[in-house]
């Protein structure tokens, strides 16, 4: 009995310091490379912001939304506390990397995650996302703080006017610096040869980036048209290749110097059919590289509201501050009032990856409230190349307790 008693102090102290003080979080996907890595660790510090109390109290400790051995979900949604944040050491600030809880993850699919529920209702019609449960999954509802976690790069802040130019990011009609890290997707035409092993990991390009496209087959012709990549003749049978990966500007110059590359191309924005942005309306034209502009909305700010600019804060309105909000005759109802104004709750922030042209962030589900904020990563405490075994440089050394910038 005593043995048991310990066990469970231990647990809840454990589970009191990760709501607290800190947390563990593993870097899932490519989004922030080559700031954060996949396979990185970080050590999440809540003070950094200020902890963040409970909304959900009845929660499996040491668990997050789901049993990792059954995947059933590891917390009971009822009740619900408000949102409270003790006082932290800072303030959220442009360019920190910020771990938070994934915003349209308030409505989920079980079987499909990415892209995310609101996508997919756009796309395939909500009709079907509900009835096609062998497609899609159940539907399930997730409050604040068992959304799943994500973590970008803050580039908005709240009352900001934001802007995407051909890749370049202006806040408030100011350029912005480009990242040290930030990376776009290139089309690479080769000569003769191949691009060797080595010179790709020296780069420093991770395997699942890596894409072949074989210069010989008539596939691809229309594509390396539109990019102003020729296919000139080898000999009589041999081509050049094309491959597609992702560069940051260091790794881009240093392959312009490898005597196998004979052309660089940056890959051009996808059509927003095929890269779907905020809002998600059939009048949306914005695209991947060419975005906006849009306010980022601030606590206690008011903007007008007309029908064509209610899509951009319709989400805010309804899901984050949880207000009824309908269109009837041409006019704007909240809480069954007409109004042509909403005066915000909360501040809100606009999140992006380094990783450009592989990032679901902003772009493509909007803002980030207050209340879905976590912490901030303070150092890596492990980091695991999935592309090598134990012995052959699996454990990256060399990013062990550096921090995240």
């Amino acid at each position: 009995m005593k043995l048991v008693e310990d066990v469970v102090v231990v647990v809840l102290l454990v589970h009191s310091l990760n709501i607290l003080v800190f947390q563990q979080f593993k870097i899932p996907t490519s989004s922030l490379e080559k700031t954060n890595l996949v396979g990185d660790h970080l050590f999440v510090s809540k003070l950094s912001y200020g902890p963040r109390l409970p909304m959900t109290p009845l929660a499996f400790p040491l668990v997050h939304n789901r049993f990792p051995w059954n995947g059933k979900k590891a917390y009971i949604a009822e009740p619900q506390m408000k949102y409270r944040r003790l006082p932290g050491l800072g303030k959220v600030e442009r360019n920190d990397i910020v771990v938070f809880n994934f915003p349209p993850g308030d409505t989920i699919t079980s079987r499909i995650t990415n892209p995310d529920y609101y996508t997919l209702v756009h796309q395939y019609g909500r009709e079907r996302v509900w009835m096609d449960e062998r497609t899609f999954g159940k539907i399930e509802y997730r409050p604040v703080d068992m959304r799943d976690h994500y973590v970008k790069r803050v580039v908005g802040m709240p009352g900001d006017s934001l802007q995407i130019i051909e890749n370049q990011l202006y806040i408030n009609n100011q350029l912005q610096p480009w990242p040290e890290h930030a990376q776009l997707n290139y089309f690479v035409q080769t000569g003769a040869k191949h691009i060797a092993a080595k010179d790709l990991q020296e780069l420093g390009i991770a395997n699942d980036d890596l894409l072949l496209l074989d210069g010989a087959s008539s596939t691809y012709d229309p594509l390396f048209s539109s990019l102003g990549l020729e296919r000139d003749t080898i000999g009589q049978t041999n081509y050049g290749n094309v491959y597609h990966f992702p560069l940051t500007n260091t790794m881009l110059e240093k392959l312009r110097k490898n005597s196998a590359v004979k052309n660089i191309v940056v890959e051009p924005s996808p059509r927003n059919k095929d890269f779907p942005t905020y809002p998600l309306t059939d009048s949306n034209t914005w695209e991947r590289d060419n975005y906006g502009p849009i306010w980022i909305p601030k606590k206690g700010a008011t903007v007008r509201l007309t029908l064509e600019n209610l899509p951009l804060y319709e989400h805010c309105i309804r899901n984050y501050e949880h207000h009824t909000l309908s269109v009837q005759d041409q006019t704007i109802l909240i809480d069954g009032l007409p109004t042509d104004t909403y005066t915000f709750e909360m501040d809100y922030y606009f999140m992006m990856g380094d990783n450009r042209h592989n990032s679901a962030d902003s772009r493509c589900w909007g803002y980030v409230p207050e209340d879905h904020i976590v912490g901030k990563p303070l150092f890596i405490w492990l980091s695991l190349d999935k592309d090598k075994s134990l012995f052959r440089g699996k454990i990256r050394w060399n990013r062990m307790f550096t921090v995240p910038k």
